[in-house]
């Protein structure tokens, strides 16, 4: 994913901070009469209008005039979970290429179009989607929506091109994997072990050979089938008129036809686990251990699936949670311990598939692993054993809600973008996003016990232990002098 431009997010902030007035002196305080009623606190409601193309475009706005900025987010149904057989880090390649020119702009001009417009832009692979993003000010909506759609109708795929990022990729999984203490460590790692269905578990980032091996007719056929309006959606957050908005989009985008064939996804379900696993593979530059476990989470948008958001929130998030006060305080195993549900990728809402709950930790090379497993399990079987508290409860939805308003409000409109395309992406269903609130707080202790003996049992958890490699060296060093 490539890092947005310090200078640019700047002058962003010093835009969004300009539309801030300056507080006036505070008035004397006045009497009250003791029957006036307090106000009423305002539900949360994210202002959304959703449309869908002729072509299958999905269409999300949601205005926001905040400051004079405006975020495009174009998101397509395709992540690396989906990508074709014998092509691992073909869906991860292919953001790559979507800048590598198109009819009406040439190489990287995109990128200049946006810098030189006073925006930003990023671009990211996941589980279930690739998105593009650009942050602009507001007056270049229709320039961006114009060079998005230039790329989506008339990608420049060239042999050349091809070329180039796949080296480029293959340096990238170099640097980010193959060359760095604790590369991949768990992100990478565990889907591969604590799945089946070869879709959720395979080498995301891609194998070298594999990125070696495409060819120009798989770019093509990849774009053809998966880069379609019928098969994307955009979303737009910031200061804009709903019906010029969408007069724009229309103008842009309604003529690109849409996939030529039915999009067919693959099976991506997921069987469920019924006994423990165990494994552990040695990273030669890692100088200490590390330790990592996932357990299967239920299926997304169900009871459960909110009950276990919340138990992540008792277990694992902050400070007060549970595992930080075993490992880290009381035990001192480790100075730090974290992860979630799509820990690292995203977050709750913007995945499709099946997900894992996953928590890691590096420590020191004479900590026991079971000593580790003893401490985890004490922790676990406390909530499978006896429904929490209402005060423990109350805080972790406390706590939730914080992150959901933190997710929602990221980087001046790309949070809401990011979790209003998934929605449509996913569930047809945008407008949910004001609705999550309520489904978390309606979430019992009761509930939270079942879903915790169901799902954080121990024949559902997978564990991965990190063999420090650099460590060893250093050891066999030591002995031999």
């Amino acid at each position: 994913m490539r890092t947005l431009l310090p200078g640019a997010v700047a002058a962003l902030a010093i835009v969004a901070f300009a539309g801030c007035q300056r507080a006036e002196e505070p008035a004397a305080p006045q009497p009250v009469a003791e029957e006036a009623a307090k106000p009423e606190i305002s539900a949360f409601q994210v202002p959304v209008r959703y449309h869908t193309l002729d072509n299958g475009l999905k269409v999300i706005l949601s205005r926001d005039t905040t400051s004079p900025i405006v975020t495009v987010a174009v998101y397509y149904n395709i992540g690396f979970r989906i990508e074709p057989r014998d092509r691992t880090g073909f869906a991860h390649l292919f953001e790559h290429m979507m800048f590598q020119g198109s009819e009406n702009l040439g190489k990287m001009e995109f990128v200049r179009l946006v810098q030189e417009n006073g925006g930003v832009l990023n671009g990211s692979t996941r589980f279930d989607y690739t998105n593009y993003f650009e942050i602009v000010p507001a007056h270049k909506l229709e320039t961006m929506l114009w060079a998005e759609a230039d790329r989506m109708r008339s990608l420049d795929i060239t042999q050349e091109n091809l070329a180039n990022q796949q080296g480029v990729v293959k340096n990238e999984v170099k640097v980010n994997v193959l060359n760095q203490p604790y590369g991949g460590f768990p992100w990478l790692d565990m889907p591969q072990y604590a799945n089946e269905n070869w879709y959720n578990a395979h080498n995301f980032y891609g194998d070298l050979e594999d990125l070696d091996a495409a060819t120009l007719d798989d770019v093509a056929d990849f774009f053809r089938q998966f880069y379609a309006p019928n098969n994307a959606a955009i979303a737009i957050v910031g200061d804009f008129d709903y019906d010029e908005a969408l007069a724009m989009v229309e103008r842009h985008f309604a003529d690109i036809a849409p996939s030529p064939q039915p999009i067919v996804l693959p099976d991506i379900s997921e069987p469920r686990q019924e006994a423990e696993k165990r494994a552990s593979r040695l990273d030669p530059l890692a100088p200490r251990p590390g330790f990592a476990f996932a357990y299967h989470v239920p299926e997304r948008l169900t009871p459960e699936w909110y009950a276990m958001g919340l138990l992540d929130q008792v277990l694992l998030q902050g400070e007060d949670s549970l595992l930080t006060q075993k490992l880290v305080k009381e035990e001192g195993i480790t100075s730090g311990v974290s992860g979630g549900i799509n820990a690292l990728l995203g977050n709750m809402l913007n995945y499709r598939g099946p997900m894992l709950w996953t928590a890691s930790l590096i420590h020191d090379n004479d900590v026991d692993e079971e000593q580790i497993v003893a401490a985890l399990d004490s922790v676990i079987e406390s909530v499978r054993t006896e429904a929490i508290d209402a005060a423990t409860l109350e805080r972790a939805k406390v706590k939730w809600r914080s992150q959901f308003y933190n997710d929602v409000s990221a980087t001046y409109g790309f949070g809401r973008a990011d979790l209003l395309a998934s929605l449509a992406l996913y569930d047809d269903d945008p407008e949910s996003l004001n609705r999550f609130e309520a489904e978390f707080m309606d979430v019992t202790p009761e509930l939270m016990l079942r879903t915790a003996q169901e799902y954080l049992r121990p024949t559902n958890r997978t564990i991965l232990v990190l063999e420090a490699g650099a460590a060893q060296q250093g050891q066999e060093v030591a002995n031999n002098e």
